[in-house]
């Protein structure tokens, strides 16, 4: 994968510094809901658009087993947004496809599986140095 790099990303040294990114965060869920969205649309063959429940998100980390790289004592809001700002770093910076996302949440028996997998596989891929 090539990696791109856009200039309002901060080059992070570790998994929990982009789970703690609140500005990555609230890119996080404006990407996380495009690309359930557009996944729910292509199963249902027509456009609809989609909010993913924060309770959905911190789940799909907890199955990810990412929990641990997170702050103790967060609360499942706090989780959410921890979900939400791997996606956006993932994505930012090419360790996952947009294509790649909606086909994995496609996928998927549930939400929560699918957006476990997504961030499973982001949190693999990522290097930092």
């Amino acid at each position: 994968m090539t990696k791109s790099r856009y200039s309002f990303v901060a080059i992070h040294h570790s998994l929990a510094e982009v789970l703690a990114d609140r500005g990555l965060a609230s890119l996080g869920d404006s990407f996380v809901n495009f690309v359930c969205s557009i996944a729910l649309s292509n199963k249902m063959g027509k456009p609809i658009g989609t909010k993913v429940k924060g309770k959905v998100l911190a789940e799909a980390l907890k199955k990810a087993e990412l929990r641990g790289h997170a702050p103790s004592r967060r609360t499942r809001h706090m989780l959410a947004d921890a979900a939400e700002a791997l996606m956006a770093y993932a994505w930012l910076n090419g360790y996952v496809e947009f294509g790649e996302c909606v086909s994995t949440l496609e996928k998927a028996e549930t939400l929560v599986e699918g957006l476990g997998r997504l961030l499973a596989k982001a949190a693999c891929r990522i290097r930092f140095s």
